[in-house]
């Protein structure tokens, strides 16, 4: 049995209409299943949508500001029972709300257009059919790089969607969370200059988060060289980070999770749990926090953190903006400063996986930064963008994630002192884990999701 639909998201704020085609397919038999007209409204605090499906009315709940569907109640309507009313003789409605929250697309077919109060954007999928798709850098306008966390490193053509697998990448530890991670390119990057990447290496039978650069030349990567291979042994295969962001003074920065050792976080003598700045060649710069501290990693910027896969730095307010995952509820984004601590897991805003039972001492205390926002329950945020581009002029300064146990695009928009002030949660009819998004040189959103899609947001084109 397989389940398509084609669904145009709307505003639910608004109010606004829903047309959608529900198409069910069993041993070649097709059957329409017209959904006339859908409103939300809302009931005891509880966002519904009305379906007329065959002439039947169905309530269907939603969650979130523009909803997902979540189950067909059949209470809403004492005259069907969902559970035994078939269609193609074996789908229940229960599994065709389930299926309709997926969006099957070929790369350059266009996905359902969105609505937001800020923005009106047209979604594409522009490749697929590729592994767990972690990390993505343009180095020209119509070249996209992306890794692959098994270890792969790969060029996109926007124009043509033809892509090639790059010769020389590296033998990654590939387990777990672990493997080929991010890829960056510096501000004044030209052809043939230093790309830099994270990933995970195995050293003496464990894994570690290490940063390198290599150059490209043609389809091979060359002169690959480790710049630091992190003090984060463990044999955890889970929390590496790691992102990389640059300050246009020099300066990389990037993430290292705490590596599934909670301690990590506290201790200066590891590189795990922290926050990373080096310079651009891999070395201490003079002015870190810690680099006359006894028995400091030299390297660290700041400390305390659970495991960051989100970092961003704005040049304008010269500022480094991260997010990072919390255990049970409380993730986090931080404005970022040398030398503090972020509390993992003296404080926590979440709760053990195990019970309902809070991590650490409470969820603020002195001599610790408090983050800027949290989110409970998780969102599972995998990446970071501070907008700055022209195509969406009301989200430039904002702040973008790729949300994985949610599976939305979060967007936060913060004020000038740094303080969030609004989120609206996009994309979420899709129903994909979003990892990774990136701006394109024309200011558009390219998106990689954990099922081996690249998805581009652009503006919609001007209609009536």
């Amino acid at each position: 049995m397989q389940c398509t639909h084609t669904t145009y998201p709307y505003n639910t704020l608004a109010q606004r209409h829903l047309y959608t085609i529900l198409t069910t397919r069993r041993q070649n038999q097709t059957r329409n299943i017209n959904v006339r007209k859908r409103y939300g409204k809302h009931t005891r605090g509880v966002l519904l949508s009305e379906y007329t499906i065959s002439g039947k009315k169905v309530l269907v709940t939603q969650t979130g500001l523009q909803g997902k569907n979540r189950l067909l109640q059949p209470l809403a309507n004492p005259h069907m029972n969902i559970q035994q009313n078939k269609f193609a003789g074996t789908l229940t409605l229960i599994l065709l709300a389930a299926c309709a929250i997926r969006v099957q697309a070929s790369p350059g077919t266009d996905l359902p257009d969105g609505e937001s109060p800020t923005a009106d954007y047209r979604v594409e999928t522009v490749a697929e059919g590729h592994g767990v798709i972690w990390g993505m850098a343009f180095i020209a306008s119509d070249r996209l790089l992306f890794t692959e966390r098994d270890g792969q490193i790969k060029a996109l053509n926007i124009t043509t969607k033809a892509i090639d697998t790059l010769q020389g990448s590296p033998r990654v530890w590939a387990h777990g969370q672990g493997g080929l991670m991010d890829i960056a390119v510096p501000p004044d990057y030209k052809p043939g200059g230093w790309l830099y990447v994270t990933y995970s290496k195995e050293q003496r039978g464990q894994g570690v988060t290490a940063l390198a650069r290599v150059q490209l030349a043609g389809l091979r990567l060359q002169n690959w060289q480790d710049l630091l291979v992190t003090n984060s042994g463990s044999d955890a295969n889970h929390h590496f980070g790691s992102r990389i962001a640059f300050d246009n003074e020099g300066h990389l920065f990037f993430t290292v999770g705490d590596r599934g050792s909670r301690g990590n976080s506290q201790d200066l003598s590891n590189h795990a749990g922290t926050v990373l700045r080096v310079n651009l060649d891999g070395s201490s710069p003079g002015d870190n926090p810690f680099i006359a501290t006894k028995s400091a990693m030299p390297e660290i910027w700041s400390y305390g953190h659970r495991n960051p896969q989100g970092i961003a730095y704005d040049n304008v307010q010269k500022r480094l903006w991260i997010n990072e995952h919390g255990p049970r509820g409380g993730d986090e984004i931080n404005l970022v400063l040398p030398g503090r601590n972020y509390g993992w897991p003296i404080v926590s805003h979440g709760k053990e996986y195990w019970g309902p039972v809070a991590v650490g001492e409470g969820t603020e205390k002195p001599g610790i930064e408090a983050p800027q926002k949290v989110y409970i329950p998780s969102i599972a945020p995998a990446s970071l963008l501070l907008y700055t581009g022209e195509a969406f002029p009301l989200w430039r300064g904002n702040l973008f994630s790729g949300a994985l146990k949610l599976t939305h695009l979060n967007r936060v928009s913060v004020d000038i002192t740094g303080k969030p002030v609004a989120e609206e949660r996009l994309l979420e009819s899709l129903g994909e884990r979003l990892r990774q998004v990136i701006q394109s040189p024309e200011g558009w959103l390219y998106i990689s999701t954990d099922s081996g899609k690249i998805l581009r947001v652009s503006p919609s084109a001007a209609t009536d």
